[in-house]
């Protein structure tokens, strides 16, 4: 028993050895989503606060990542989060994705799925008030009818 005890924590010391990439890449202000659609600070703050972490290249990586396996989890939600919408490269979209994207947007917040509540479960500062989603959505529909014209 000692011995596979010896054993796990010899892995569980290993594993800490393979680190992910906490680089984010430069932000260019000019393909940001907040200056792009012009989005009011109201917007701007709710959309940081409870998407950047994950949807931008303004990540920041709290404590726990130092931590494998839970590094590994959570930049694998990074990376996938990133390749669904990077709200920091939203100027190199065309039209037919932005409004995919904010049709995605939409969807995500009536159908509460986003921000994932594992992410709500650390970060208690981006669970969406009722009020806050409904200040999103009505957003979200000025997106749409901008991208009408």
């Amino acid at each position: 028993m000692k011995k596979k005890i010896g054993i796990i924590v010899i892995v569980i010391l290993l594993i800490q050895l393979i680190r992910i990439d906490k680089n984010n890449p430069p932000v260019d202000p000019n393909k940001d989503y907040i200056k792009i659609t012009h989005a009011p600070a109201q917007i701007a703050e709710i959309i940081k606060k409870a998407c950047y972490d994950c949807h931008s290249n303004e990540v920041k990586y709290p404590w726990y990542t130092n931590l494998a396996p839970i590094s590994w989890y959570i930049k694998g939600h990074i990376n996938e989060g990133k390749e669904y919408l990077n709200f920091s490269e939203f100027g190199n979209y065309n039209m037919y994705q932005k409004e995919h994207i904010n049709s995605g947007l939409v969807s995500a917040i009536k159908r509460e799925t986003m921000p994932l509540s594992s992410y709500v479960w650390m970060h208690k500062e981006a669970e969406l008030t009722s009020q806050e989603k409904t200040i999103l959505l009505n957003w979200f529909e000025i997106f749409d009818k901008k991208s009408d014209k």
